[in-house]
């Protein structure tokens, strides 16, 4: 079985980037987005970012109606690989096959997680996908084959950040979608005292 930490990838600088740099690049406030699915990543670090804070959260009266019906079947980590696999499948995605690959380490590793939401066949049909650092969840990508499933999703993934002690979900880039979930673009400022303040070494799952 190949060591996680081992993966190695290089960026569009030609650095050779593995898990643990991703995860400190995290910590700085940074993270990777290629060009294309085969292209090379780079770094960014934007002026402002959106992210959800308990004290915003909201779900949207018309989602709450649909989930009451459980339209869907949710899990948590056991579909990891296919949830960033479709994340990806689109005609223009950031999500290039490195990026892919380390993520990929990273859940092995146990920092990142996904959310699944799976039809009376047995089909995934939305997920999203993220990384776990100390107290913030840092939201990548979610898609949906079916109506309200990645939405869905989002709802399961916020009771369960909460109910663990997390402090916030990073959304990185502000959408129509994670507006009405109540995200709010804030400054790189205002994030780096908010990722001061979170909790460190949450556990994901209670076992």
């Amino acid at each position: 079985m190949i060591d996680p930490w081992s993966v190695s990838v290089v960026d569009a600088d030609g650095n050779p980037i593995t898990p643990e740099v991703i995860l400190n690049a995290y910590r700085q406030r940074a993270f990777p987005m290629a060009d294309t699915r085969r292209g090379k990543f780079r770094w960014y670090r934007p002026a402002t970012r959106a992210v959800i804070t308990w004290d915003r959260w909201k779900v949207p009266e018309s989602l709450a109606k649909v989930m009451k019906h459980q339209p869907y079947r949710i899990t948590m980590d056991e579909g990891f690989d296919q949830v960033i696999s479709a994340c990806a499948d689109r005609s223009s995605t950031w999500i290039s096959y490195g990026i892919e690959k380390l993520y990929s380490a990273l859940h092995e590793a146990g920092y990142a997680h996904s959310v699944e939401a799976w039809n009376a066949q047995g089909e995934l049909v939305g997920g999203c996908y993220g990384l776990a650092v100390g107290g913030c969840f840092c939201g990548e990508s979610m898609f949906h084959r079916a109506d309200d499933a990645a939405k869905i999703c989002i709802v399961h993934l916020v009771h369960h950040l909460r109910a663990r002690g997390f402090a916030l979900l990073d959304c990185q880039q502000q959408t129509p979608h994670m507006q009405r979930f109540g995200a709010v673009e804030i400054t790189d400022d205002a994030y780096a005292a908010l990722i001061a303040r979170c909790p460190e070494d949450l556990a994901w799952s209670e076992e």
